[in-house]
This record gives structure tokens, sequence and C-alpha cells, in this order.
């Protein structure tokens, strides 16, 4: 398969569906956990690989967790934005939307204004050094319940970063139901002052969750979406919408919410007609990359350079990026798929 691998490298790409914490390479996160002696992280490679062999998604949220606790600084952001710049401009990833979970930072102690100027930095920075542009979506995390929802949109209406795009509501889905008027008065409030709609929704729960996600947050993207194909309705409600579904196979196996690649949804999503992206989610944790993910694509579901090309194509239509960017972007694809 070397010579669909070396078309995979050379195709341009969008990153939609990556978190800021759960990018941070396995040397970056043994750098910050080394200042902070309270932190339960491993200490060595081995062991932090160790540690990222997750029982179920709740195990996951817990790992996640503690790698956040030891982002603690300002400067702890920008090294993770420039880390995850670097990392996705390796691969050819032309643009990304980077979702930040900016309450877990406040609640670490850092200002809002701090962790704003922190994202500038790095996201000026990024373009400079690594040649990629960076956008930023601001995250729920759900089991913060109402206060998490109030003080992440004060956030972004009030110090919200340059490049700010979206509001995004991830973490475990089954205790949303108890905040579902908290969510949605957040997003609302998002919407309204000209943000985009992008919750998580259909990972670890079933079609509900994505009904409520178009119905009550007036989603414009879904991250995951991979119960969908258990209700009909929603089924042809998605493709006669064309509402993109932000597609991370690795993650969903190695959180255990698919078995195995083999039995991922993925290749009857794109039977069905529906709108699809490729993503990475939380690379390292998992131990994949978006070039990975284009890698699994093409070796169990057998996509060739064509459907791989659709795909990217896909994302920088999905994106947020100015009409002048996107072009660009599309061009670079064609040219490398002929």
């Amino acid at each position: 398969m070397t010579w669909i691998y070396d078309f995979i490298d050379l195709l341009p790409k969008v990153e939609l569906h990556v978190h800021l914490v759960g990018s941070a390479s396995v040397q970056t996160v043994l750098e910050l956990a080394a200042g902070h002696p309270d932190s339960r992280l491993p200490r060595t490679p081995e062991g932090l690989r160790g540690f990222y062999k997750f029982r179920d998604f709740r195990h996951f949220a817990e790992v996640y967790q503690a790698v956040s606790d030891v982002v603690r600084r300002p400067e702890d952001i920008a090294t993770l934005v420039l880390g995850a710049a670097r990392d996705l401009a390796a691969q050819r990833v032309r643009y990304v939307e980077l979702t930040v979970t900016p309450y877990t930072h406040v609640l670490a102690g850092m200002s809002m204004p701090a962790v704003t100027e922190a994202l500038d930095v790095a996201a000026r920075q990024a373009s400079e050094r690594h040649g990629i542009r960076v956008a930023y979506i601001f995250d729920i995390a759900g089991q913060h319940g109402g206060a998490g929802a109030r003080a992440t949109v004060d956030h972004a209406l009030h110090h919200p970063p340059e490049r700010l795009v979206g509001l995004g509501l991830g973490g475990v889905e089954q205790v949303r139901a108890a905040h579902a008027d908290a969510f949605r008065d957040a997003f609302r409030a998002a919407v309204a002052a000209g943000l985009h709609s992008l919750p998580h929704a259909g990972e670890m729960t079933g079609p509900e969750t994505i009904w409520e996600a178009i119905d009550g947050l007036g989603a414009e993207r879904i991250g995951h979406g991979i119960s969908c194909l258990d209700d009909r309705r929603l089924i042809d409600h998605l493709r006669e919408t064309r509402l993109p579904l932000e597609v991370c196979p690795t993650s969903n196996v190695r959180t255990g919410q698919v078995a195995e690649h083999a039995a991922h949804p993925l290749p009857r999503m794109l039977e069905e007609g529906l709108y699809v992206t490729l993503n990475s989610d939380d690379p390292p944790m998992f131990g994949t990359s978006l070039t990975g993910e284009y890698r699994v694509a093409a070796d169990v579901f057998g996509l060739g350079p064509g459907d791989l090309a659709d795909l990217a194509r896909n994302a920088v239509r999905a994106s947020f990026l100015d009409a002048v960017g996107q072009a660009e972007i599309l061009t670079e694809i064609d040219t490398v798929s002929g």
C-alpha cells in the first residue's frame, strides 16, 4: 500500500475535530508533568502510553482531565497550540479549527483575558512558523453543567480570541439531559453573536442526542454522529440537509464506542450519502494522526485516492475558512489528485 500512503502524505488536508489538550505530544505532556510534582501523570514515555489505554469513555475523560490539570499557565496553552500546529503542518494540514475548553483553564487559575491572549499569540506564531491557519472552537464540557456553559459563553462573548469561529459541546454525553436548558441558552447566545454551533453528539449515546443538537442547539456540524445510523428518519434528514459529520474512527475504537476499526460505521455512512469528514480528535492519546485516519480509510475501508480526495474536499467545504482560503486548498487537492 506504499503508493496510497504516498498519495495521502501529499494530500492537502483540513482538520475540523481535534482538541487542544488531546493534541499534546507525549514529550510535551512529560515536560508539563515534570513541572508539577503533584500530578499523577507518569514520568516516562512508556508509562504515559500505558496511561493512555482506556477502559471506556469515562476512563478516557478522567485521563484527559489529568493531562488538563498540568496546563496551568498561559505559556502552556501557547505551547500546546504551537505543538499542534507543528504536527499538523507536517501532515500537509493547511487549516485547523482547534477545540479549546477554556473553562478548565479558568478553573486552573488563569483569567479569561490571559487565556485569550495566549491563543491569539500562538495562532499568529503558528502561521508565521508553520504556515498553517488556526481557528478556535470554544467547547463546553458537558459534565460542568450550567456553570461551565455560562462561563464558556461569557468568555466567548466578552473575551474572544481573534479567530474564534464557534461554540462546541463535548464531554460525557449521558449527563447532558440534566442541563439541556442551560446548553440551549448558551448556544442561542453564541449564535446570536455570530458564532457557529458545533456540538459533539451521537458518539456514546443514541440518535436522540443528535436530534437535540440539531433541534435544540442549531448544530451546523456534528462531532462524531456515528449513532445516526440507528434512526432512518435522521439518516434521511442528514442526507437532505448535508449536515457535516466529523467522524473520528480511531477515537471511537480507543474509547470503546466501536469494537474495532473493521466494525466502524464510516463505510455505511458513506453508502448512505452522508456528508462525512475525517478527523483525529485526540491524536497522541489515541496513537493516531490525521494522516493515520486517512490510512485507516484506505487500509480498512478500502477507499481509493478519489474517495480520499473527496473526504479532504468535504473538510474544506465544511470549514469556516474564508472563501479565498477554501479555494486555495481545493485547488491544491485537485492538483494532487489529478
